[in-house]
């Protein structure tokens, strides 16, 4: 394994998720008490891997067509637009 690729996959989608609408969503299943804790943190835990197994299976095949670079530069201007558009709905 490749600590640091580990380490830096680890931390960004860590630090990505920390605070997102998908833990929020999951800390009020957890705070309704209508299942146990262990329950929510399985569904999710398992919802989660799901997607990130998708995004892997999406990436390596994506990945063989496509320079990683143009694929960061379309990224980046994602996060750019979506940042753009949130600022401008604010109100």
């Amino acid at each position: 394994m490749e600590i640091k690729v580990f380490a830096t996959v680890f931390a960004t989608v860590f630090l990505a998720e920390l605070g997102d609408k998908t833990q929020l969503a999951t800390l009020l299943f957890a705070a309704e008490g209508k299942a146990s804790t262990w329950t929510v943190f399985a569904a999710a835990s398992l919802a989660l891997t799901a997607c990130a197994g998708l995004g892997v299976i999406a990436g390596s095949m994506i990945g063989d067509q496509i320079n990683a670079r143009y694929l960061q530069y379309v990224a980046g201007a994602g996060f750019i637009v979506i940042g753009t558009l949130t600022l401008y709905t604010a109100k």
